[in-house]
């Protein structure tokens, strides 16, 4: 991998906004669900369908739900450097770069892959407290940190 400078503040309001926009797609959704299921006319299948919608309502809620606890957690994620490894710092190791703060999984800012952690998660707890140059093996994989932003 070759030397890239990463500007973590940069990279925690894309967090943000992408999280915003995931909870704005899917209220939505949501709104739009609630509409058809009104629009349902009475038909044999009616009660059926209307309960598949009911259905498919609540999963999203609680989609939403989620999402918003992660958008709440953001807000405690530290926004400065340290040489140690903590919530709100940017790992990059000789295999992937990783932004420990939520659980948002794989994404990708300027053109660059990144996996936005929680601080819960097994890769988190295995690198916390850690420095540049520290290395750790998760799943048979071994890891050097390179740089701790």
């Amino acid at each position: 991998m070759e030397k890239t400078v990463f500007e973590k503040s940069n990279i925690r309001d894309f967090v943000k906004n992408t999280l915003t926009e995931k909870i704005e797609k899917l209220k939505n959704f949501i709104e739009f669900t609630l509409e058809a299921s009104r629009d349902i006319k009475k038909t044999p299948k009616y009660d059926s369908m209307r309960e598949e919608m009911q259905e498919e309502i609540y999963q999203m809620q609680r989609q939403l739900a989620a999402l918003n606890d992660l958008k709440r957690n953001m807000g405690k994620v530290l926004n400065t450097s340290t040489d140690r490894i903590q919530l709100g710092s940017l790992v990059i190791t000789n295999k992937a770069r990783f932004y420990i703060s939520v659980s948002l999984g794989e994404f990708f800012f300027e053109g660059d892959r990144f996996y936005a952690i929680s601080s819960e998660s097994p890769m988190a707890k295995k690198m916390m407290g850690m420095k540049a140059g520290d290395e750790f093996t998760l799943n048979k994989i071994h890891q050097k940190i390179v740089e701790v932003l």
